[in-house]
């Protein structure tokens, strides 16, 4: 059962030593006290385990617990403690007042583990636990994950070397349904997918004309077209951009291609976006990888790789369950990027705390960066995918992000604030907080209560609350609440769980921002508009070729993925507050058709971050006489 803190700290340690600290419950003690039958749970260790989706017909009948989307205003570099509010409200629900519910967040890379940002686990008295194995490798869904992304890459370079080697069409037939001891050839299932794609109602090689051989055989990939990149789960800048094919057996195929940080991988957006396995082995089925010379997609079907994806895949769909430190349940599963992607847990796990919390329960689930962002995503991909309403959104925002909307000096990681972030200023806040009200007007858009979360930092004054309080309650939050979850645990996030549990009985008339049969520039522009504050859009000539690409191929009617700066709600992170009257540039268009979406870019996104000259793995150890890991942040 939860637990209420009872050994706070002043000054409060570091996140690692108070997790360490912590006496972690069985994680087979949080299943059960969750309504988890010991059938349904697939242990990894003592302290963490993955639950089965049969939960979910066995509930079926249960109503839902109340749903709450946790997102932020525009954030410092620093970030603005989303994850740490999370978890504290979390606590504050279930240790102090008693409610069921569930924490649903993404699993962190170890990339930013390694790199400047340190552990992803929330912070102070508001972590998961253990923060170690949810920083590393937890129970190896980003390891599956990885396997599979570059199994599909390997099988693209392998066909388009083969097809390069073999003119042939009807040598090529062979080679893929050779003939068995007996003569007799056969399709395998993933096969029959390409022949049904095709048109070619016939289950037997044998019987295939010549013209169908060598329209089933033959994929002529244009290499020029190839999308797919190779994926790790490190930051290595030396791979953004790398020259394959350079071995003397690969006969001069070169081409240039790079590195992606494993959670950019379109699997791991279809992981989080889909509802069950025979879903998933769907939507595995339909990623696209490039295009054949005369531009038609082609798919992981059509390699005859989907089957294999699935196979290296099948356990990632189970949701990772651990715990807060007050002994809150909390799934950890999956972790797409927030600007190429949707940026959002996995839809599984939500719907599955759903049903555990039931009608009087409470799951929290985070969305990732800002209200334009991850929010909005979620709106608009993950709700329309899911068939979920969420009944509140908790923004959560902070004095020192909006001083810096204010025109404060700039934030840098690593660098001390600048005294306008650690002396009142009421002046420099009233106007930031124009970036505060505009993300209470981007959460309203969808027609959900909003409850404002002012995550307290040492520095802030009691004037300062006072100013954003006002300020977000007349912009039309339902009420904006003061939190010390950080330092004091589910006791600091009491008020702000109070103010969430009113806002869920509130009415709510959800829609979404825009219906799936716009057109593909008619959705860019309405996101730009209602949520950026932009007044247009520019299309660059890639942009344009791309729009007519997707629409000629029947993409057109998919959802949007903007792919944008995190740190403004235009496209230019320099423009702080919430500016107005500026033009989105749209330099180029992508694809996800099997996750489901196209994200327009509007600037130059880093898929693989570099480290710095003194990266966080300086600090990580291990103390060998006890196993203990050291380092983590």
């Amino acid at each position: 059962m939860p637990h209420k803190l009872t050994n706070v700290l002043t000054p409060v340690p570091s996140d690692i030593e108070i997790a360490q600290a912590a006496t972690a419950i069985p994680i087979d003690q949080i299943a059960s006290d969750a309504g988890i039958l010991p059938e349904e749970l697939e242990l990894y260790g003592k302290t963490k385990a993955k639950v089965h989706l049969s939960i979910r017909e066995r509930l079926k009948d249960v109503r839902d617990g109340k749903y709450i989307v946790v997102t932020a205003i525009t954030p410092t570099p620093l970030g603005e403690g989303k994850t740490t509010t999370t978890v504290g409200l979390s606590q504050g629900l279930g240790a102090d007042l008693g409610k069921k519910v569930f924490t649903c967040i993404r699993q962190p890379s170890q990339g930013p583990t390694f790199g400047i940002k340190g552990g992803a686990a929330g912070g102070g008295y508001s972590q998961i636990i253990p923060m170690e194995e949810f920083n590393l490798h937890l129970t190896g869904d980003i390891h599956a994950m990885t396997a599979a992304n570059n199994l599909l890459a390997a099988a693209i370079d392998s066909r388009y070397f083969h097809e390069q080697q073999t003119q042939d069409d009807a040598v090529l037939f062979d080679r893929l349904c050779p003939a068995g001891k007996d003569g007799s050839r056969r399709f395998s299932p993933v096969m029959l997918r390409r022949l049904k794609k095709l048109g070619i109602d016939k289950t037997n090689p044998s019987e295939l004309t010549s013209q169908e051989q060598s329209r089933f055989a033959r994929l002529d990939i244009d290499p020029d077209s190839i999308t797919w990149r190779r994926v790790l789960d490190t930051n290595d800048r030396m791979l953004r951009q790398i020259t394959i094919g350079q071995g003397p057996e690969e006969k001069g195929l070169t081409r240039v291609s790079g590195f992606d940080m494993a959670v950019a991988s379109e699997l791991m957006a279809i992981l989080a976006l889909t509802t069950s396995l025979g879903d998933m082995r769907e939507r595995l089925g339909r990623v696209v990888i490039g295009s054949s010379r005369a531009g038609v997609p082609i798919t992981a079907d059509d390699i005859g790789v989907s089957g294999a994806l699935t196979v290296l895949m099948k356990d990632t769909i189970m949701p990772n369950l651990m715990q807060t430190i007050e002994g809150t349940p909390a799934f950890v599963h999956a972790g797409p990027f927030a600007n190429i992607a949707h940026g959002n847990s996995s839809i599984v796990a939500d719907q599955i705390a759903l049903k555990l919390v039931g009608p009087d329960g409470y799951v929290l689930t985070e969305a990732g960066f800002g209200a334009d962002m991850g929010m909005e995503k979620f709106f608009n991909i993950k709700c329309r995918v899911s068939g979920l309403a969420p009944n509140c959104v908790v923004l959560v925002a902070t004095i020192r992000a909006l001083k810096m909307h204010g025109g404060g000096p700039k934030v840098v990681a690593g660098k001390p604030l600048a005294h306008a972030y650690t002396q009142e200023d009421l002046a420099l806040l009233e106007k930031g907080c124009s970036n505060l009200v505009r993300m209470i007007g981007n959460a309203g858009t969808f027609g959900i209560p909003v409850v404002v979360a002012i995550n307290r930092f040492k520095d802030d004054t009691n004037a300062e609350i006072d100013l954003v309080r006002r300020i977000a309650i007349a912009a039309g939050a339902e009420d904006a609440v003061m939190t010390n979850h950080w330092a004091q645990g589910g006791a600091g996030a009491v008020n702000l769980a109070k103010a969430v549990v009113a806002a869920c009985e509130k009415p709510s008339n959800f829609h979404f921002l825009y219906p799936l049969e716009m057109s593909i520039k008619d959705k860019i522009e309405t996101i730009v508009r209602e949520m950026y504050g932009g007044s247009g859009v520019e299309y660059s000539p890639e942009a344009e070729k791309r729009i007519e690409l997707y629409t000629r191929q029947g993409f057109d009617k998919l959802p949007i993925c903007m792919a944008k700066t995190h740190l403004s709600l235009s496209h230019d992170p320099n423009l702080k507050g919430a500016p107005s009257g500026f033009i989105v540039p749209v330099r180029d268009i992508r694809a996800s058709v099997g996750a489901g979406f196209l994200y327009p870019l509007l600037g130059t996104m880093s898929t693989m971050p570099g480290l710095s000259t003194r990266p966080g793995y300086y600090d990580v150890d291990l103390e060998t006489a006890t196993g203990r890991v050291i380092g983590l942040s």
